[in-house]
């Protein structure tokens, strides 16, 4: 299973001038793709004082999904992948109730 799944990742690992700071580009990534999906499929309209929870909820566990991108899982292209599924729902969605109307 010599299969590489994770060219995001090895990308910047094996460029020298990104190397020493693979895990914060990764995690940057990975957060950003993270808000991206809350927004587009599962955020709700909430409290500020919810919402500041939410996101450093969201900023640690994308701490802990950074550590297995690093271990060469494919999350950051998984999360790439579910912003284009959710962001085609969306348009989608927003088609038919224009349609609607």
């Amino acid at each position: 299973m010599g299969a590489n799944f994770t060219p995001i990742f090895e990308f910047f690992a094996t460029h020298s001038t990104y190397k020493p700071y693979t895990f914060w580009i990764m995690y940057g990534i990975i957060l950003t793709l993270s808000i991206i999906a809350y927004k587009l499929g599962f955020a709700r309209e909430l409290p500020i004082a919810k919402s500041i929870i939410v996101y450093i909820l969201l900023a640690l566990g994308t701490f802990i999904t950074t550590i297995l991108s690093i271990l060469e899982f494919p999350i950051a292209e998984s999360l790439i992948i579910i912003v284009i599924v959710l962001a085609i729902y969306r348009f989608r969605m927003f088609l038919e109730r224009r349609s609607q109307e």
